[in-house]
Order: structure tokens, then sequence, then C-alpha cells
């Protein structure tokens, strides 16, 4: 059985992982609550965007003239958008959506190249040859758009230029605090959401077709920056549970610790009245 002193020193270096494991999880609270207020805020006008694309793709549904964007052909190339985190320390969160990046991979007869959001994503496509064609990582708390659209327009332009004939995106839904769902979904060729009821009938200038053809590449952006928010606060969710469950963890094991430290110094002082009687017997013996 290990020593008293080892006890301790075992004690004393987890009760300072616990409070390290704690500040984690305070700091992680409040950036969740901020990840929380973006993604809340910026549902909205994705819908609508969204509803608005529908509608428009239903005006102009039989014209002649169909936007690029829009085309279905068959694919011979695929491109993939994976969006992590860019540390660890938040449980299953990262290694869940490199495995949906891996199986959308390996499930594909084409050949895939990937863009990475985020340093796992980024490390783990270059490490196994994921044919890594563009990375952005080191975003701030609350990204900006501007910062999101170097990988939406390469993703665009490489689709238009015949180098994509399908793009997908893979990223943590954020569901509650304690749930994030891996999600896989096509941006290009983008599917217009189905239109609920009768459209509106708006006037548009000049037409209806040039306005959804200006529209679609800012519709495909926000489908991006949305994905971008949704991930940050699943990050930050699951690295809050995953430091409370250290924080929780590291408790049991103090006290785990404490009994055995306990029972030990129990035994040394038995151990030492023990050998005192003795001795006091083989002095009267004496």
């Amino acid at each position: 059985m290990p020593s008293t002193r080892e006890f301790r020193r075992r004690i004393r270096s987890v009760k300072n992982t616990s409070q390290i494991t704690k500040a984690m999880e305070m700091v992680s609270a409040v950036k969740m609550r901020r990840a929380q207020e973006a993604v809340s805020a910026s549902r909205p006008y994705a819908e609508k965007m969204a509803e608005l694309v529908g509608g428009l793709a239903q005006v102009t549904a039989h014209g002649d003239e169909v936007d690029p964007l829009l085309t279905q052909r068959p694919v011979n190339r695929a491109g993939l958008i994976v969006i992590t985190g860019d540390r660890g320390l938040c449980g299953a969160l990262n290694a869940n959506l490199i495995r949906r990046a891996a199986r959308f991979i390996l499930d594909q007869t084409v050949p895939v190249q990937t863009m990475a959001i985020g340093k796992k994503g980024r490390d783990w496509l270059a490490r196994h040859g994921g044919e890594l064609v563009a990375e952005v990582s080191g975003l701030p708390e609350r990204p900006t758009l501007m910062q999101v659209a170097p990988i939406t327009t390469l993703a665009i332009e490489g689709y238009r230029a015949g180098r994509f004939d399908r793009v997908d995106i893979i990223y943590s839904r954020f569901v509650s605090t304690t749930r994030q769902d891996a999600v896989q979904q096509q941006i290009l060729p983008v599917v217009p959401p189905a239109s609920i009821g009768r459209p509106v009938d708006y006037i548009f200038e000049p037409d209806p077709a040039s306005v959804l053809s200006m529209l679609l590449p800012r519709y495909i952006e926000v489908e991006v920056y949305q994905a971008v928010l949704e991930s940050s606060a699943s990050e930050h969710s699951a690295r809050m549970v995953a430091m409370h469950n250290a924080t929780q963890n590291a408790r049991d094991v103090v006290r785990e610790l404490t009994l055995s430290y306990n029972k030990a110094r129990q035994a040394g002082i038995t151990k030492e009245i023990l050998e005192i009687a003795a001795g006091a017997e083989a002095l009267k013996a004496s």
C-alpha cells in the first residue's frame, strides 16, 4: 500500500486538477451563453432567407434559364467542408464530426477535395490524406461572415468552374446544452427549401430570375456561417459539460483517496502502537 505521503501528494494533485477543470467549466459556460445568443439571433435571418429562396425558385421553376448553382449534374468530383473546433477537451464532439467526415469520404466513389474550418479537422485531414485544398482556423469567439467567406467563395467558384459537382458540409448542430448532433448537409447544387403555402406575389426588379441569381451566393454564405455559429455553440456546450464531468470525477477520486489515506494512516498508527506495546513487554520480560 502506498505511504500516507504519497496519498497526500495524489490528493493535492487531484484537487489542483479539479480547480482547473472548474475554472474551465465556468469560462465555457460564459462563452456558451454568448454563442447561444448568436445562434438564436441568426436563425430567424437564415430561415427567412431560405423561405425567400424557396419562393423565388418556385416562381422561376418554369423559366427557360436555370441558375448554374441550381443545376444538377452527374457527380464526378465532390467537395466537403468540415467544421470542427480549434481545441479539444470537449468530449467526443470533434471525434464524432471527424468520424462522420471519414465515413462520407469512404462512401464516395469519386475523388473528394476537402476544406476545413477548425484546427482539429484540418490536422486530421492533413494526416490521413484528405486532399485538403483550403483551411480557416483561429476564428474568434464571435466570428463574422467575412472571416468565413473565403471557404464559401472557393466552394461556389469551384462548383461554377466544374472542379466540384457537389459540395457537402459537416458540422455540429446545437440542439441543447447536453445534445449536439453531427449533421451532413448538401449546399451545392442548391436544393431550394420547399415553399409552404402559396408564394407571396412580390414585384421583382428587374425580374425573379435575376434576383434569385444574386441571392443564391448570399444564401450559401449564410448557410455556412450559420453552421459555424452552430458549431461554436456546440463546442462550448460540450466543453462545459465535459469539464463539469471532469470536476465531479476529480471530487470522487479525492473522496476515494481520502478514505484510502485514512485507512493507511490508521494502519500506521496501529502498527506503531503494537510496536510500542511489544517493546514495553520486552522491557518487562528483561
